[in-house]
């Protein structure tokens, strides 16, 4: 865990500096839930037990099953009976698969699995010089990746305003009240359906966009490229996902913890990988989608920056190696 902080320090450096020293930034508390939840050890387990690392005939796989949905999607995935515990039935079946044919079933049910070191450090493309220098921020986001990235903006300064759905909104106010006053405490609040053409209109005024959704979810709701980009030129939309904006990637789900291990931030043990830490693919993203999103609009470009969990997991992995 000391070569993680001391990465995600020089990645703070680099913060500070994109942010004109405005920003105040420590490591150790970047990394953290500010004690929101009773964490545990981190090891086959994450801290927070939603993820486990599985055993497959030829590899490891990370498996989070935080969420009901995906538990009652297990039989499908692994052929066990619907009376069968979701995690014997996993760790049963990946005992006698490779972890390719286990990967590629999870994904086709949208179920948040990953090869352990699985993608490849993120490299973002140069967007185009021409917009403006600074303007108004909305996140879209929920949970921590984009809410971090946003309130590090606020933090350096920038006017963010934080549009919610009334039918589905950021949870972690509910469950993890400190971590929200961190994330989103700087913010203006604006409650509305995503399908507003209010929303659209603000978006049209924006200066930057920060999602956390997949694109098909969000092309569904009129946001999509063409569309954004046609009416807001000058936008940069920080997209964060958890393997990617586009191909075959952007359809898969993960959360912080597995997409971690797809980056291989992990630790090995006698051939084990264990998990070194809470989610981390969650604040590490969010650091990174920050400070290039600072850099940007200090060049004064536009465009999309694709900034994807596991990808971003897997440069910080390579930083430490």
């Amino acid at each position: 865990m000391t070569a993680l902080l001391d990465a995600v320090a020089a990645a703070g450096k680099r913060l500070v500096a994109a942010a004109e020293g405005k920003i105040t930034f420590d490591a150790r508390q970047a990394l953290a839930r500010d004690g929101d939840l009773a964490l545990q050890e981190p090891g086959l387990w994450s801290p927070n037990r939603h993820c486990r690392l599985v055993a497959c005939r030829d590899g490891w796989l990370a498996v989070s099953l935080a969420r009901e949905d995906d538990r009652d999607l297990v039989p499908a995935w692994t052929g066990a009976s619907f009376d069968t515990d979701p995690w014997s039935a996993v760790i049963a079946a990946a005992a006698d698969r490779s972890a390719g044919q286990m990967a590629v079933a999870a994904q086709a049910l949208h179920l948040p699995v990953a090869i352990v070191g699985e993608a490849a450090p993120v490299t973002p493309r140069e967007l185009p010089v021409g917009a403006a220098r600074d303007g108004l921020v909305v996140d879209l986001s929920a949970l921590w990746a984009g809410p971090y990235c946003a309130g590090l903006l606020a933090e350096a300064g920038h006017d963010v305003v934080k549009i919610e759905s009334p039918g589905r909104p950021d949870p972690t106010s509910h469950h993890m009240p400190a971590l929200d006053t961190r994330l989103n405490g700087a913010k203006q609040h604006v409650t509305m359906e995503l399908d507003d053409p209010d929303l659209i209109a603000t978006i049209g005024r924006a200066r930057v966009l920060i999602t956390a959704a997949r694109p098909h979810a969000l092309a569904r709701l009129g946001l999509d490229e063409a569309s954004l980009f046609a009416r807001n030129p000058g936008l940069l939309w920080v997209a964060i996902t958890a393997h990617g904006w586009r191909g075959a990637a952007a359809m898969r789900v993960g959360f912080g913890d597995d997409c971690a291990a797809a980056g291989g931030l992990v630790r090995w043990l006698d051939g084990t990988p264990n998990f070194i830490g809470d989610a981390l693919a969650d604040p590490l993203t969010g650091l990174t989608a920050a400070t290039l999103a600072l850099e940007a609009m200090a060049d004064g470009r536009s465009g999309l920056l694709d900034v994807p969990l596991a990808g971003t997991a897997a440069h910080f992995a390579g930083a430490i190696a």
